[in-house]
Formats: structure tokens, sequence, C-alpha cells
């Protein structure tokens, strides 16, 4: 079987939901016969190169919201993280263009690395003081994850390195509907959006394996949508 999973960097939803899934899959009795693909999915592929700016400032001003309620909304999202066991800073991240992380994401899939480099650049975004919109990070990240430092330049440097690779999963996740991240997709048959508990992403891998359509999920998982808003659960 094969799994699908488009996401950003830049979506909270993506972090926390990659680790329900693979708790979800580790449940799973047939999970070494599942090859999991992540695939690119942009939320705010309008925004310029280059240019970053706080996530909190850019929360308030999206919500129409004060900084202290901007916060709020993060504290929101880092509890449901830490719930997962994960790492969540709420204050000194940025956020800008991912379009250059996606393409080095699509060099580490060709060099068979890229759920490696995927995790290290969620954990450099959500968890550590490392800008993933530094190329300078992505880079260092890149080597971490086992890739080649001049190979990783070359591709950060030429623009058009993988980039047909990106647009090509953003097309294939509009044909197939996706209007949010993270959106899981089984064997081209089936699909689940938002970030859902583990036990629906098992209950809908033994379902998807049987043959049978998963259950319906619940439509208000959380999830990122491509003007960059993302669902916060409610205090």
């Amino acid at each position: 079987m094969r799994v699908e999973i488009w996401s950003d960097i830049a979506c909270p939803w993506c972090y926390i939901g990659k680790a329900r899934f693979t708790k979800g899959l580790a449940a799973f009795a047939h999970r070494d016969e599942v090859e999991v693909v992540f695939r690119s999915f942009e939320l705010d592929p309008g925004s310029a190169k280059g240019v970053t700016a706080p996530v909190l400032e850019m929360l308030a001003r999206k919500y129409g919201r004060t900084l202290d309620e901007a916060r709020g909304m993060e504290e929101h999202v880092a509890a449901s993280a830490r719930a997962e066991g994960l790492t969540y800073r709420t204050e000194g991240r940025d956020h800008g263009n991912t379009f250059d992380i996606h393409r080095l994401l699509h060099l580490a899939a060709a060099r068979g690395r890229q759920e490696e480099l995927l995790d290290l650049a969620y954990r450099a975004n959500f968890a550590e003081e490392r800008s993933v919109f530094d190329p300078e990070v992505l880079v260092a990240l890149a080597v971490e994850a086992g890739l080649d430092e001049t190979e990783a330049r070359e591709v950060l440097a030429d623009g058009s390195a993988y980039a047909d690779e990106v647009r090509a999963d953003e097309r294939e996740a509009s044909e197939l509907g996706a209007n949010a991240v993270p959106f899981f997709v089984f064997d081209r048959r089936y699909g689940i959006s938002g970030g859902q508990p583990a036990e629906v992403f098992t209950q809908a891998l033994e379902q998807a394996w049987a043959g049978r359509e998963p259950a319906a999920t619940d439509a208000a998982a959380e999830a990122c949508e491509p003007d960059g808003a993302c669902a916060v659960p409610q205090a």
C-alpha cells in the first residue's frame, strides 16, 4: 500500500499530523508493507522569497487579533503538539515562502532521505531556534539528513531544480480536491484530511488494506488552508 501525504513545513497541523500518523502506522499489522511518500503543498505560495515575518505578528494580522490573543492561539496548538510528545516553540518563529524547502525535499526523495530531511525541517521550524527560511540552515539540515552539501547548495542556487516536481505535487493535490493540509491519500483511492487521532489513521489503514472505504472522519479535524489559516482548538 502507498500512502501519500501532502503537507507544508509551515503548517503546525502537518507537524502534529505526521506524529499522529506515525503512531497510527506503528499500530497497523502490515506497517512494513506500507510505502509513505511526502508531497509538496505551499500554504502561502504568493509570499516573496527571502521575506519573513514573525509568526505571532502574522497570526494577529490574519485573524485580526492582538499579539496576546495570537500568543494564546499558539499556546493551544502547542498543547496539542506536546500531547504527541513534540516540542513546540510559541515565540521566536518566523513565517515565509517554503518553495525552496519543498525543492530540497524532492532532492532528498531522489536520494532516499526525504523523511529524514522532513523530520529535521519540522524540528528546526517548530522546536528549535533555527529558521528554515535561511539557506544556510537548509544546507545544514540537508547535510544532517545525509545529503551531499555541494549538491544541496547547487539545488538551492538553481531556482528551477526540482521546481517542476513541486508544481506537479501541487497540481495533483488540486485534482484530488485537497483544500487543506495535512492531506493523506491511500493508494489513490481514499483521502483523509487534517491531523486526525492516531487511532483514526490505524483504522483507515486497516480498511484501505481490506479494500473498503475508510469510515467517515471528523470533518473538523485540525488543518491548515492555502491562505495560511490554521484551525485552532478551542480552550
